[in-house]
C-alpha cells in the first residue's frame, strides 16, 4: 500500500480476506503495492451473511483512511434481482443489505453488485419491475453520510442478461429512479465481451462517451480493469492479464485520459495469483504515466 499515490486513477486489486480483513487483506494489498482495494464480506458463492470482527473492521478502516486507500466491497455472485424465483429474490435482498451494511462498517466507498438476468423466460420489463420493487427500497435505506454507493456492474451478455451494453444501464437506472446513491462499476472485460470493441484509436473513449450519455456525468465510480481471453462480442466472461488479451495495453492507457474516469480507481481481477496481480498493478501504473 502506498499513501503517496494521490493520482488521477488509484490502481489496486481484489484481495483475499479469509483469516482477517485487516491482517490478511491489507498485507496482500501491500505486497501488490495497491492504491485501492476490493474485498468480499461474505462467501461470494453462498447466501450466508456473517457478522464481521469489529477489531479487524476498525483496523481495516483506520489503515485505509491513514493511507488514503479507497476500499470497495463486491457483493456475492448469486444475487439476482431479475430472478423469477421468489426465494432468490428474497435472498438477494438480504444478501445485498448485508454487503451494504458491512460496507459501511469497514468504510467502503461502494458496493459492487452484478445487474443480473431475467430468468425463467420472463420479459425484461417484468424483471426490471422487480428490480424496482426489490432494489429501490435498499437504496432508500442508505441514509447515513458514510453509507457506500451501490455500483452496478454489467455482465458479458450471456443468456438473458439485463444489462450488458452501455445503453442497457438506461432502463436499469430508470427502474431505480436514478437514485442519488447509484453508480456504475465498469468492467472492461465484460463490456468488451458484450460487444463494445475497446481497441483502435478511440474504442475506449467512444464506449465511455456512450456510458456518460446513458447515465450522466459523475456516475462512473469504479473500474474493474481486466483484459479479455476472448474477442469482442464473444459474450464470455474470461479475464486475462493486462496487455495479454484481446483488449491490449493501449485502451487501458486511453481509459485513464477520459474525463469520466477522473479520480476513479481501477481494480484488477486478473489471473496469476499474487505475482500476476502485482505485475498487473505495476503495468497499469506505467500506462497511467
Amino acid at each position: 500500500m502506498n499513501s503517496q499515490h494521490l493520482s488521477r486513477n488509484p490502481v489496486g486489486g481484489h484481495v483475499p480476506v479469509a483469516g482477517g480483513l485487516h491482517s490478511v487483506g491489507l498485507s496482500y494489498a501491500r505486497e501488490l503495492r495497491a492504491e485501492a482495494v476490493q474485498v468480499f464480506v461474505a462467501n461470494p458463492r453462498g447466501w450466508a451473511t456473517p457478522v464481521g470482527d469489529p477489531r479487524q473492521d476498525e483496523a481495516f478502516r483506520a489503515a485505509c483512511a491513514e493511507a488514503s486507500i479507497p476500499a470497495y466491497v463486491h457483493a456475492p455472485y448469486l444475487i439476482n434481482f431479475g430472478s423469477h424465483t421468489e426465494a432468490t429474490a428474497d435472498r438477494s435482498v438480504e444478501s445485498l443489505r448485508h454487503s451494504l451494511r458491512r460496507g459501511r462498517e469497514i468504510g467502503a466507498l461502494g458496493v459492487v453488485v452484478h445487474t443480473g438476468s431475467a430468468t425463467g423466460g420472463r420479459e425484461r420489463a417484468v424483471a426490471l419491475r422487480q428490480v424496482h420493487e426489490r432494489l429501490l427500497p435498499l437504496l432508500d435505506e442508505l441514509t447515513h453520510e458514510d453509507d457506500p454507493f451501490l455500483l452496478l456492474e454489467s455482465t458479458a451478455g450471456q443468456g438473458s442478461s439485463l444489462c450488458s451494453r452501455t445503453w442497457d444501464f438506461g432502463p436499469y437506472f430508470e427502474a431505480l429512479e436514478s437514485h442519488p446513491r447509484l453508480g456504475v462499476c465498469l468492467d472492461t472485460c465484460h463490456i468488451f465481451a458484450a460487444g463494445h470493441d475497446l481497441t483502435g484509436p478511440s474504442g475506449m473513449h467512444q464506449t465511455l462517451d456512450l456510458l456518460v450519455e446513458t447515465v450522466g456525468a459523475g456516475r462512473l465510480r469504479l473500474v474493474h480493469a481486466n483484459d479479455s481471453k476472448d474477442v469482442a462480442g464473444a459474450h464470455k466472461d474470461r479475464h486475462e492479464n493486462i496487455g495479454a488479451g484481446h483488449i491490449g495495453e493501449d485502451p487501458f492507457r486511453a481509459l485513464m485520459t477520459h474525463p469520466a474516469t477522473e479520480g476513479v480507481p481501477l481494480i484488477i481481477e486478473t489471473p496469476g495469483g499474487k505475482e500476476g496481480h502485482a505485475a498487473d498493478v505495476e503495468r497499469l501504473k506505467k500506462l497511467r504515466g
